[in-house]
């Protein structure tokens, strides 16, 4: 088992959190920059978990990140459907 140190400080009470896909807190900020290119297995769960969360909402996921609905609706599917590893662009006919 591998234990990975919480190196990020804990969210104070007034910015709001969600628990991200690796169980630590995600506020707005330690969200993926909005001009990411590479869009890595991690990125795309912090991302769909924000919008589940409700720290962004469908449409300001979308305009920040430039995605399309579709794109950020078949990373969501691919995670309900494969879990993480769905969301893996490499060997993608092995989960879809």
């Amino acid at each position: 088992m591998t234990v990975v140190a919480n190196t990020a400080a804990a969210p104070t009470e007034k910015d709001p959190y969600v628990i991200g896909p690796d169980g630590t807190p995600l506020t707005l900020k330690d969200l993926p920059p909005p001009s990411t290119k590479r869009w890595v297995i991690r990125r795309k769960a912090e991302v769909v978990v924000a919008v589940r969360g409700g720290l962004l909402t469908l449409e300001e996921a979308c305009e920040r990140y430039t995605l399309t609905v579709e794109e950020f609706l078949s990373w969501q599917k691919a995670i309900d459907q494969f879990g993480l590893p769905g969301l893996r662009a490499t060997r993608v006919q092995q989960y879809r």
